[in-house]
């Protein structure tokens, strides 16, 4: 199968549900392309006895499989230039891409190919709505998108479906169901149990996969924590999550990290749809406000805040000061984990062409699998946090200047548009999706 990482690690699923093992490697230069197979029973295939349907899951199969045989050729293709094919829309950058080539012909597969089926049972405002301003927007606008602007994307026959999505929102649940400082969480996994008993009762497709072929998305804190109401939902389907947290069960061979978008009042501030021009100065370091939450946090204000003129560092950013405008006027923004792992600013700094420096652990960076981070971003372990800015004063001039140019050529896909267009923050989350699926062989 596919896939743009390079990791080689096998993962497993507990009791009756299909183990993954690694089929084969193949080398195409310092990429990898992994195959995984699911192995054990089929007979719940055998449940679906009608030739038309066995007709169209083959059809799928076959479909998939030539995806896949299509994305390893590009991946070894030396001329990124002759794959593309009305493809003007897009740059084939090797600097912010692990395999452009790759990138581009399984995101062409996608869009020839990728079907979502999306479970119509649930009742406003639950499901089939979510928050579209604030910072759970991501979760309320793809939502919105897939259900009522991606026509290509979305199928209304399930036996057509490559995905099928659960479509509640934890933002809403927890704005509806949970009780104010409890910390009790057991009505939102009781309603997620509830929502998967429906729809594995009135369709086979749940059964037939154990969930691994349902994904669920979700960018509240406690989307993982939720995910727990059913044991299938959490082992093996595809969670889209906000917090990708390795050390709390996130799994980036079947878990697709979501970018945190924070939207005041739903829309992108003026001041970073066109932020400076490229040489435009920026006369501090770095920046960084926000509140205590985390043991990060806590150890950058300790060493910073207040501490030095060219790096910026508050705790809450006095009245008078605009937090956008120091992010244009700086070099390199701040992005440390809160309370839990991901952070709006990286999202911010990106339209702000601000280089972001995360300072995080155990965070599986968005759309990991085909960007190469390390082009347009620094990472600082949290142990060098005391020296941050002898880390950043050691940049060279010319490697800046690169960061900051892959930047601007990243921007694009991590723009929310609506409609949705191409390259943009909706349809590479569907990407990422459409991987774990193409790494996925059923029965």
């Amino acid at each position: 199968m596919i896939s743009f990482n390079s990791t080689a690690s096998n993962f497993e699923f507990k009791s009756s549900v299909p183990t993954a093992d690694l089929l084969r490697t193949v080398s195409v230069s310092d990429h990898e392309i992994q195959a995984v197979r699911f192995t054990g029973s089929n007979n719940v295939l055998k449940r679906e006895s009608s030739a038309r349907v066995l007709s169209k899951y083959e059809q799928l199969k076959q479909g998939l499989a030539r995806a896949r045989a299509s994305i390893r050729k590009a991946a070894s293709t030396r001329n990124v230039t002759s794959i593309i094919k009305n493809g003007v829309d897009f740059v084939p950058s090797a600097a912010i891409y692990r395999n452009p080539g790759a990138f581009y012909q399984s995101y062409v597969e996608m869009e020839k190919r990728f079907k979502v089926y999306v479970y119509r049972e649930g009742e406003l405002p639950i499901t089939h709505y979510g928050p579209c301003k604030d910072i759970y927007t991501i979760e309320g606008r793809f939502m919105s998108e897939i259900e009522h602007g991606a026509k290509r994307f979305r199928t209304s026959d399930p036996h057509r479906a490559h995905v099928y999505y659960l479509p509640f929102s934890v933002a809403w649940m927890v704005k509806y169901l949970y009780k104010p400082l409890t910390y009790d969480l057991t009505p939102l996994k009781q309603f997620v149990a509830d929502y998967v008993k429906v729809v594995s009762s009135k369709y086979p497709f749940w059964n037939r996969t154990c969930g691994a072929d349902h994904f669920m998305l979700a960018c509240h804190d406690w989307g993982p924590h939720v995910s727990k109401g059913n044991s299938h939902l959490y082992n093996n389907s595809i969670r889209v999550l906000c917090n990708a947290n390795t050390s709390e069960g996130f799994n980036p061979q079947k878990d697709v990290t979501l970018p945190e978008i924070h939207l005041y009042g739903g829309y992108v501030s003026p001041k970073l749809l066109s932020p400076p021009p490229f040489n435009a100065p920026r006369p501090y370091l770095a920046f960084f406000a926000g509140g205590l939450h985390g043991t990060i946090r806590s150890i950058l204000l300790q060493h910073w805040k207040g501490h030095d003129k060219d790096l910026i560092v508050f705790e809450y950013l006095p009245k008078d000061q605009d937090y956008y405008s120091f992010m244009l006027k700086s070099k390199f923004c701040l992005c440390p984990s809160g309370y839990e792992v991901a952070s709006p600013r990286i999202v911010e700094s990106i339209y702000a062409q601000c280089v972001p420096v995360i300072l995080s652990q155990n965070y599986v960076l968005p759309f990991s699998d085909v960007l190469r981070w390390e082009a347009f971003s620094i990472q600082v372990d949290v142990s060098e946090i005391p020296r941050l800015k002898e880390v950043l004063m050691a940049v060279p001039e010319e490697k800046y200047k690169r960061l900051k140019e892959n930047l601007k050529a990243v921007r694009r896909h991590f723009e929310l548009n609506h409609p949705a267009k191409r390259f943009d923050v909706f349809h590479m989350i569907l990407h990422s999706i459409w991987l774990r699926r193409l790494n996925m062989r059923l029965g």
